[in-house]
C-alpha cells in the first residue's frame, strides 16, 4: 500500500488527536494512532478507551487500501519538523514495515498489527441530536469548565450538565462554591433530556473547535456522545448519574446590587489577595453607596491589605467574604467590560452577571460566601 499526503496536513491532525492519548495506557496499542485507507482517504483515530477521535484526510494519490497503527510518538517526531511538501507512505502490510519518504530523505520503522485495537461501540438509534455553531459550544466550555470539581464521592459534580429544556439549552457547571449556568435560548426541544460530558472531552472541546461559526453536531444517548465538527468526530463515554437541581440554588430576590468596571475589579483584587490567609484564602468585601472598600489579612504573619474602588451601588451597608481566588477566576471568566453583583444578605450565594449578555444567551455565575468573623 502506497499513498501520498501534504506533510503539514497530517502534522496538523496529529497534533489535534495526539491530546486524546494518555501518557500511560493499559493497552499497549493505545499508545499508537490507527490508519485506516480506503477509496482515497485515509481516517486516523485516537483513543483512550474512554474518548476516540477520529479525522479524516483526502489523499492526493493511493495505491492499495488497508490498516496499520504507528507510535504516535515515532509519527509526531518524523512529520512535525518537516516543512510544507508531498509525503510518500509506503507500507508493507505483511511485515508492517513503514517507510516516509519526504523532498530530501526518508524515514524507516515498523507499524504495529490494527486489528488489536479496540473498536467503538455506535450510538443507539435513539440518540438525540443538538447543532450549535462552533464559537458558541467553545465560549459556553471555556466559560463553564474551571466550575466542575475533582471529586471522588459525587462524580457527576466533574463534569459539564448540558440540560435541554423546552426553554432553552442550560450548559452548567458548579463544584458546590461556585457555579456557573450558560442558557442557549436557540436551542430548545419539546422533549427535555440532560446528559453530563466528563472533563476530559469538554478540554478537548475548548481546544479544538475553531470560531468561525460553523456547526457542531452533538449526538448523545444514554451512555455515550459524539460530537461531530469539520471531518473530525470525537466520541466519548458520559458520567452516569444525577446532577443535582442547580436551580435551587440560585436565589430570586436580591436587592443590593452593585455595577463596577470587571478588569478594575480583578486588579484590585490581585493586589489585595497576596495579603489574605493562605490556607483561606479570604477577601472582605465592604459594601456602601458609592464604593466598595476590598481587604484582606492574614493574623499569622501580621500581613493585610486595603483598596477602595469608585463603584455604582444601590443597596443596604453591608460586609461579605469571599474565596479571592474563586472570585477572580470568575471575574476572568467573564468578557463584558462591567459586571453586576447582585446580592441579598452577607450569608446567600452573590451572583455575578455580565451587564451586556452574548447574543440569545444569558450567563449567571454564583459564588458562595464565606462566614466572617465580625
Amino acid at each position: 500500500m502506497r499513498f501520498t499526503l501534504s506533510s503539514t496536513a497530517l502534522n496538523s491532525r496529529l497534533s489535534t488527536l495526539s491530546k486524546v492519548i494518555n501518557s500511560k495506557n493499559a493497552l499497549p496499542i493505545l499508545d499508537c494512532f490507527l490508519f485506516e485507507v480506503t477509496n482515497n482517504t485515509m481516517t486516523i483515530t485516537a483513543s483512550d478507551s474512554e474518548n476516540v477521535m477520529k479525522t479524516t484526510i483526502n489523499l492526493d494519490d493511493c495505491d492499495g487500501e488497508g490498516k496499520f497503527a504507528v507510535n504516535n510518538r515515532t509519527i509526531l517526531d518524523a512529520v512535525k519538523e518537516l516543512p510544507e511538501q508531498p509525503l510518500t507512505i509506503d507500507v508493507d502490510t505483511a511485515s508492517m514495515a513503514i517507510k516516509v519518504i519526504y523532498q530530501n530523505g526518508l524515514y524507516n520503522f515498523t507499524g504495529q498489527n490494527a486489528d488489536d485495537y479496540p473498536s467503538v461501540l455506535p450510538m443507539t438509534d435513539n440518540a438525540t441530536s443538538l447543532v450549535l455553531p462552533n464559537n458558541v459550544l467553545a465560549d459556553n466550555i471555556t466559560r463553564s469548565i474551571f466550575a466542575t470539581a475533582t471529586e471522588e464521592l459525587r462524580p457527576v459534580m466533574n463534569g459539564i450538565y448540558f440540560d435541554l429544556t423546552n426553554e432553552a439549552l442550560a450548559i452548567v457547571a458548579s463544584d458546590g462554591h461556585k457555579l456557573v449556568r450558560n442558557k442557549n435560548f436557540t436551542v430548545k426541544s419539546d422533549n427535555p433530556t440532560s446528559f453530563i460530558l466528563p472533563k476530559k472531552p469538554a478540554t478537548l472541546l475548548k481546544n479544538v473547535l475553531g470560531k468561525d461559526g460553523s456547526d457542531v453536531v452533538l449526538r448523545f444517548d444514554d451512555r455515550n456522545a459524539d460530537v461531530t465538527f469539520g471531518d473530525t468526530i470525537l466520541q466519548c463515554r458520559l458520567i452516569e448519574g444525577r446532577y443535582p437541581n442547580y436551580n435551587s440554588v440560585i436565589p430570586m430576590n436580591n436587592p443590593n446590587q452593585l455595577t463596577i468596571d470587571r478588569k478594575v475589579l480583578i486588579g484590585a483584587l490581585r493586589r489585595v489577595l497576596p495579603f489574605a490567609s493562605e490556607s483561606s484564602q479570604l477577601v472582605r468585601l465592604h459594601l456602601e453607596s458609592g464604593k466598595i472598600e476590598i481587604s484582606s489579612e492574614d493574623i499569622d504573619f501580621a500581613t493585610s491589605a486595603k483598596e477602595e474602588i469608585a463603584c455604582d451601588y444601590t443597596g443596604s451597608t453591608m460586609n461579605i467574604g469571599f474565596k479571592g481566588s474563586s472570585l477572580n477566576e470568575i471575574l476572568n471568566n467573564l468578557s463584558s467590560e462591567e459586571v453586576v453583583l447582585e446580592l441579598a444578605d452577607p450569608s446567600r450565594p452573590c451572583l455575578i452577571i455580565p451587564s451586556e449578555q452574548p447574543e440569545n444567551e444569558d450567563v449567571l455565575m454564583l459564588i458562595m460566601p464565606m462566614l466572617l468573623n465580625d
